[in-house]
This record gives C-alpha cells, sequence and structure tokens, in this order.
C-alpha cells in the first residue's frame, strides 16, 4: 500500500487497564499540523489494518505520540495493547484533520474540550507556543470515566510550565480542568459531564472566565459521539457557528472520528 511507513516503537505507557500510549521513531521527512491525524495500524496475515489517530506529540518534537483504548475484541486496539519497545508500526504519510487553529476565526479565548482519547490532539496543540501567542487564555477541559483515565497530568500541571521556552505563557495562559464522572474525585463540580459545565455556566464560573460567547470565544471538540453532538447543540444554541471545509467558524469538531 502506497503512503505507509514503518516506524519503530520507543516507549510504552499503560495509564490504566483501559488506557494506554506510545511513542515512535519519526523520520526528518515527516510534518503535521497540531492538532492532525494519521492512519496507524499493523500488519494481520500480510495486510496493513489501519485505524485513524490523533498525534499527541508536538509538530517540533523528535519522535510521534499516540493515546489509544483498550478493546479486548478491537480489531486493531485488542493487538496494540500489547506493543513492546522495538516492534515495528504502520503510519500513513498524509496527516489531515480539522482540528488546527487555522479553522477558526480569530478570537481571545481558545476552549479545548475533551473526553477520553479525544484529549491526544490537545496535547500537540497545547505544546504549540503560537497558540498562546494567538489567544489570550487556552482553556483545556478534559473528561474521563476514572481518575486513572486522566492522562497526562503531570505533563499538564509540571512539565509544561517549566518548559524554558514557552513556560511563562502556559503558566500564565493555560487553564486546566479535569473531570470525573463515575468516581469521587475533588469537588462535586469536578465529577460533571462537559456538557452539564457548559449548559449550567459552571464551567466559566469556576475559572472566572465570562460566560462562552461567540464574540471572543472559540472551541474545539474531540471525543465521544454523545458529548460532541450535545456540545454542537448547545453551542449553536448560544450563536456559535460551526467551522466547515469552506468556512472559518467559532468551534471545530473532528469529523473523521463521528460515528456514521
Amino acid at each position: 500500500m502506497r503512503n505507509l511507513v514503518s516506524e519503530r516503537v520507543t516507549q510504552v505507557h499503560h495509564w490504566s487497564d483501559t488506557l494506554f500510549s506510545f511513542k515512535t521513531t519519526r523520520r526528518p521527512t515527516f510534518t503535521f499540523e497540531n492538532g492532525q491525524f494519521v492512519l496507524i495500524g499493523l500488519r494481520v496475515e500480510g495486510k496493513p489494518l489501519l485505524r485513524a489517530y490523533s498525534i499527541a506529540s508536538a509538530n517540533y518534537e523528535s519522535e510521534l505520540e499516540f493515546l489509544s483504548v483498550k478493546v479486548p475484541g478491537g480489531a486493531l486496539t485488542s493487538r496494540l495493547q500489547h506493543l513492546q519497545v522495538d516492534d515495528e508500526i504502520l503510519l500513513s504519510t498524509r496527516p489531515t484533520g480539522s482540528l488546527v487553529p487555522g479553522h477558526l476565526v480569530p478570537g481571545k479565548h481558545l476552549y479545548l474540550l475533551a473526553t477520553g482519547t479525544g484529549l491526544a490532539p490537545f496535547m500537540s496543540i497545547i505544546k504549540d507556543p503560537d497558540i498562546y501567542e494567538r489567544f489570550d487564555k487556552v482553556i483545556l477541559v478534559h473528561g474521563a470515566r476514572f481518575i486513572t483515565e486522566l492522562a497526562y497530568q503531570q505533563t499538564i500541571c509540571d512539565e509544561l510550565p517549566g518548559n524554558e521556552f514557552f513556560g511563562d505563557w502556559v503558566r500564565d495562559k493555560l487553564l486546566y480542568y479535569p473531570t470525573v464522572t463515575r468516581e469521587p474525585f475533588r469537588t462535586e463540580v469536578h465529577q460533571r459531564r462537559i456538557t452539564h459545565l457548559i449548559e449550567t455556566n459552571t464551567l466559566t464560573e469556576q475559572l472566572n472566565m465570562p460566560a462562552l460567547n461567540p464574540e471572543h470565544d472559540r472551541l474545539m471538540l474531540c471525543g465521544n459521539d454523545h458529548m460532541l453532538e450535545d456540545c454542537m447543540r448547545l453551542l449553536t444554541e448560544r450563536g456559535f457557528q460551526k467551522a466547515t471545509s469552506r468556512r472559518q467558524g467559532d468551534f471545530v469538531v473532528e469529523q473523521a472520528f463521528l460515528e456514521k
């Protein structure tokens, strides 16, 4: 199959019984925009088995990183979860995706709303110095079922604020709001679904931010279908315009991961 290359697994990290991430080598000719996805996979019975995965690493990092669930009966994930260092993985050479700033009308605040592995593209975005030049505040909201599924907390809370190149921007502009729905976590308002936090204005009130307004707020959404559909409805009701392939908008959704 054309437009596929092989890369080598360099690191595997299991966050929980249902979630893991892994890093691979990256050839110098592979370029992408932060927030994009590629097809990755394995050869099964001599044929490539591929699925779309957002890139969690930034476009300037020397390795590629991916975040994945573990699905016991999943055609690909049931195999990926057993990856070991030095294993070979297939990678498409043409990244794509709508979760890039260019699809948004310029604004003041950027909200990144994610559930589960929908966090992955936003990990690359919050490592991008350019995003902090574009927006006054960047708000990362990650919803998970269990605390163990809140991946990359140390990176978000400790490593990025200490980055020697853009750590000052991160400390000044990045707001992180994790929420868990199936076990006690922090306070009651950190145990609510993202849609509830938006519908009741709880999210903005907790962060001391003004209520969501299409005049100055922009949003990127990535996660499960129910969250995406409900958030799109809530935003549309508030006057936000969805970006399309032909027109910039106030919010953007990664269409590739929506169930058809």
